[in-house]
C-alpha cells in the first residue's frame, strides 16, 4: 500500500491542480484500490472544497517576495515604514489544510487497526497550529515537522524530527504525552511547554511554562536520572558540549513566536539571522563576519521583514540591500 503520507501530498496537489500527470495516475490507482480510499478522497475533496479551495495561491512564498522587492525599490527616495509586507498570509492555508486533513485522516485511520502516522509540517516563512486526536494543541514554528498517529496507543505523543513546537497537552493521568527529541524525550501529563530542536543547531531546548514535565533517556542519550522541571525552568542539551544546563527564564518570552512576537535577549547576530530566515522565508548573506559577533536585543511583533531590517539598521552599524531576492547586509559605512 503507498504512503499514507505521500497520498495526502497527492491529495492536495490534485486537488489544487497542481498535480502532474504521473502523479494523477498513482493516486488514481490508489483510489481504485479500495472503498475506504474512494471514501477517504471523497470526504477530503468535499471539506476541502467548502474550506478553501486554492490554498496554494494564498501561500504563495515567492508572489509575497516580489510584492516586498517591488516596495524595497523605492527605499532609496524614502526610509517610510508604511509598507506592509504580509509573511503570515500563510498561516491561514496551513490551518485550515492541517486541521482539515486531521479530521478526515482521524475519522479514516482508527478503522484501522495497525499504527498509522500523520506529519505535520510548518513551512518556512509560516507557523501553524495542530490539534491532535487527544485533544492536545501544537503550534508549530517555521521549518518545524512533526509525527504522530492517530491511532490509539497506550502512549499519547508526538515525534519531534526536526524544528520548534509549543505544547498545550490535555491532561490525561492513564496515559502519559511523550514528546521524543532527536536527543531526549519529554514525558508529561496535561501542561503547556516549548521545545526547540533544529537539526542544524545540534541542540535541545525545553522550557516550561506550566505544570510538570520530565526529561527522561531515549534511544540515543541516557541520561543517568529523570529531570522533572517546574514552571519557570529551562533545559538546554549541546551535542557539542555533550552536557545540559538548567536555568531560570521568563518562559513565555520563548514561546511569544506563536503569537506573531519575536523577543530577542543579546541574541548575537548569526542567531538573528536564522530566525529571520525562518519567520519571513528569506535568504541573507553577510559580506563581513565581524558583524555576526555583534549581538541584538529587542521585541518586535507583526512588523514587516522591510520594518525589521530598517530598525537593525539603525541600532546597530549595518546597511542592507536587495539582490536576487537575497538581503545583503554589510558593515555600514563610517562617515
Amino acid at each position: 500500500m503507498d504512503d499514507k503520507q505521500s497520498i495526502e501530498l497527492l491529495i492536495i496537489a490534485e486537488l489544487d491542480g497542481v498535480i502532474s500527470e504521473q502523479e494523477r495516475v498513482r493516486l488514481e490507482e490508489w483510489i481504485d484500490c479500495s472503498k475506504d480510499n474512494a471514501d477517504f478522497y471523497a470526504k477530503t475533496k468535499d471539506l476541502w472544497e467548502a474550506s478553501l479551495a486554492n490554498a496554494s495561491a494564498i501561500a504563495d512564498t515567492d508572489k509575497e517576495w516580489k510584492r516586498f522587492v517591488g516596495r524595497v525599490s523605492s527605499r532609496e527616495s524614502s526610509k517610510s515604514k508604511s509598507f506592509a509586507l504580509h509573511p503570515w498570509i500563510k498561516i491561514a492555508a496551513v490551518l485550515i489544510i492541517g486541521i482539515l486533513l486531521g479530521n478526515v485522516l482521524t475519522y479514516w485511520m482508527t478503522k484501522h487497526e495497525e499504527p498509522t502516522f500523520v506529519t505535520s509540517i510548518a513551512p518556512k516563512g509560516s507557523i501553524s497550529q495542530t490539534i491532535l486526536p487527544d485533544g492536545s494543541e501544537v503550534f508549530l514554528n517555521a521549518e518545524t515537522e512533526i509525527k504522530y498517529t492517530v491511532t490509539d496507543q497506550k502512549e499519547r505523543g508526538v515525534i519531534l524530527k526536526s524544528g520548534e513546537a509549543w505544547f498545550n497537552v490535555a491532561k490525561n493521568p492513564e496515559k502519559p504525552f511523550v514528546v521524543h527529541t532527536p536527543y531526549y524525550d519529554v514525558r508529561v501529563l496535561g501542561t503547556k511547554f516549548n521545545v526547540k530542536a533544529y537539526n542544524e543547531d545540534r541542540s535541545v531546548i525545553t522550557t516550561l511554562e506550566e505544570g510538570k514535565i520530565q526529561v527522561v533517556s531515549s534511544s540515543r542519550l541516557t541520561l543517568k536520572k529523570e529531570i522533572s522541571l517546574k514552571p519557570g525552568d529551562q533545559l538546554i542539551y549541546s551535542e557539542d558540549k555533550k552536557e545540559l544546563i538548567i536555568r531560570k527564564v521568563d518562559a513565555e518570552q520563548y514561546s511569544s513566536w506563536r503569537n506573531n512576537e519575536l523577543v530577542f535577549l543579546k541574541m548575537n547576530f548569526e542567531q538573528l539571522i536564522k530566525l529571520l530566515e525562518r519567520r519571513y522565508g528569506i535568504n541573507v548573506e553577510v559580506e563581513d563576519p565581524e558583524i555576526l559577533t555583534y549581538h541584538y536585543t529587542g521585541t518586535l511583533k507583526n512588523e514587516s521583514i522591510f520594518e525589521v531590517l530598517n530598525i537593525i539598521e539603525y541600532t546597530l552599524p549595518i546597511s542592507y540591500q536587495i539582490q536576487n531576492q537575497k538581503v545583503i547586509i554589510s558593515k555600514k559605512e563610517e562617515k
